[in-house]
C-alpha cells in the first residue's frame, strides 16, 4: 500500500473532456497515510451550466461568476500535486480533464504521463459482486461518511476508501501505481478572425449565447459557428 500520494478529483460540465470543462477541482495530500493538505478551488468554465450538473453537484453559475479561470487554477494544482502518484476513481477521467487544460495552457508535454492509483479498478477486482462500484455506492459499502459529487469530499472519501480497500485485500497488482495513458494535443485559441464571425453571427440572428467567446479554442469555435449556421443560417 502506497502511503505517500495525492488525491485528485474534478467536477466538469460533462463527461467528454474534448468539449466540456473543469468548474471544481480538489487535491488531498497524504503523508504516512495521513492527509496533511487540501487544495480547493472553483473554476470558471467560460459557459453557463447544464441545470442537471447544478443539480447533481449543487455548483450553480453564481457560484461560478467570479471563480478563477483554468489558467489561474492548473499551475495551483500542478504545483500541489508535484510529482506525487495520483490517486482517483476512476482517476483516468480526473486526469483526462486535467492533462488537457494543462496541455493547452503549455504547463505540461503532450507526452507526458503521471503514475496512478485506481480505486475503482481495485474495487472491480475483489468486489465483483456489488450491483454499483461507483465511489458513493462504495463509501455506503464501507460505511465513509461522505457528501458526493463535490471535488474536495470525493478526494478525501477516495483516500479512505484505498485505506479501507487496503486493509481488507492487502496486495495484487490493482494497488501498485500504473502509467496514466491520455492522449492529447494541444488546441489553439481561437483566431481574431472567428471570434469576430461569432459576434456577428450572434448580433445578426439575435442570439444571447452561452459561452464566453473569448475563451474558445479554434476547434470550439468552428464547431459553435457550424451549430449556429445549422440552426439560423448565414442570414
Amino acid at each position: 500500500m502506497e502511503s505517500n500520494y495525492t488525491a485528485i478529483d474534478i467536477e466538469t460540465t460533462g463527461l467528454n473532456p474534448k468539449t466540456e470543462k473543469i468548474i471544481e477541482v480538489g487535491a488531498v495530500r497524504v503523508r504516512e497515510s495521513k492527509i496533511v493538505d487540501r487544495y480547493e478551488r472553483l473554476v470558471c468554465p467560460g459557459r453557463k451550466l447544464e441545470e442537471r450538473i447544478t443539480s447533481l453537484t449543487g455548483i450553480s453559475d453564481e457560484m461560478l461568476k467570479n471563480a478563477p479561470p483554468p489558467k489561474e487554477v492548473l499551475p495551483e494544482l500542478l504545483a500541489f500535486i508535484g510529482e506525487d502518484i495520483l490517486l482517483g476513481h476512476h482517476l483516468i477521467f480526473d486526469y483526462s480533464f486535467i492533462k488537457r487544460a494543462a496541455v493547452n495552457l503549455r504547463l505540461l508535454d503532450e507526452k507526458s504521463n503521471g503514475m496512478g492509483i485506481d480505486t475503482l479498478k481495485i474495487a472491480r477486482h475483489f468486489l465483483m459482486d456489488l450491483e454499483s462500484r461507483s465511489l458513493e455506492s462504495l463509501c455506503r459499502y464501507f460505511k465513509i461518511s461522505h457528501k458526493a459529487h463535490r471535488a474536495i469530499n470525493d478526494a478525501e472519501a477516495t483516500v479512505l476508501l484505498y485505506q479501507k480497500l487496503s486493509g481488507e485485500f492487502r496486495e495484487g497488482s490493482v494497488f501498485e501505481p500504473q502509467p496514466l495513458i491520455y492522449r492529447v494535443k494541444r488546441e489553439t485559441p481561437a483566431t481574431k478572425a472567428q471570434k469576430e464571425r461569432l459576434y456577428k453571427l450572434t448580433e445578426k440572428h439575435k442570439i444571447l449565447l452561452d459561452y464566453d467567446i473569448n475563451t474558445l479554442t479554434k476547434n470550439e469555435a468552428s464547431r459553435l459557428a457550424d451549430k449556429i449556421i445549422l440552426k439560423y443560417g448565414k442570414g
